[in-house]
């Protein structure tokens, strides 16, 4: 399985290095590596892998998260923190529905089908948003108007939207009893819960690294 983990993170470098530089996104040319070395074409990695997969992008997505949150300038979130909370429900929730609506006549889908559909399309993919807005970042591009933080801040909550609206129609379809306005409600709560356990953790680990000195590389 060490031999797999270290095969996919070389060749992965590789084949992001190799298509960024023909002009094509550095994460194209990673799913495609993932389908080549996969068990379905190569096959040449440890099938112990497959077990741990759902780990495995799990500390993918917290990295991302993670990157994408002190990516983020305090003073510049504060300036457009409003555009961003609107940002990250207003334009998922039209997507989702509007998807939902449209395939209700194209694709001969009841709504519920619809909604399930919708917020899955509707849903954000951070691996694509946030290193490319951390590139605009460091290349100051639309930083003048704060775009790259109100796009990072908005698609990091579009998610929780997304991932509870389409929960919500997939118990409508399963035939489980949802209500869907506790559901609604448990959105905001989610995210006032998030935002109070992170600044717990914070200032925890903030006092700790000020009373007890440790290297940079520790931390």
């Amino acid at each position: 399985m060490t031999a797999s983990i270290a095969l996919m993170l070389i060749l992965g470098l590789f084949f992001n290095y190799l298509f960024t530089k023909i002009k094509l996104p550095g994460l194209l040319g990673m799913l495609i590596l993932g389908v080549l070395a996969g068990p379905y074409v190569l096959n040449i990695l440890d099938p112990e892998i497959l077990k741990i997969s759902a780990d495995l992008r799990k500390i993918a997505l917290i990295i991302i998260l993670l990157r994408a949150g002190l990516g983020i300038s305090r003073n510049d979130l504060n300036k457009v923190g409003s555009t961003a909370l609107k940002f990250s429900c207003i334009p998922g929730i039209f997507e989702g529905f509007t998807i939902a609506f449209i395939s209700t006549k194209i694709l001969g889908f009841s709504f519920i089908e619809g909604g399930i559909l919708g917020f899955i399309i509707a849903a954000v993919s951070p691996a694509v948003v946030v290193p490319q807005m951390l590139e605009f970042m460091d290349k100051k591009i639309g930083t003048n108007k704060g775009i790259p933080t109100i796009i990072l801040a908005g698609a990091s909550i579009d998610d929780v939207f997304a991932i509870t609206l389409f929960s919500t129609f997939l118990g409508l379809y399963s035939g489980n009893h949802v209500n869907i306005g506790i559901e609604i409600f448990k959105i905001p709560i989610s995210i006032i819960l998030g935002i109070l356990f992170g600044l717990i953790i914070g200032l925890v680990m903030v006092w700790m690294f000020k009373r007890y000195h440790i290297r940079d590389t520790k931390r």
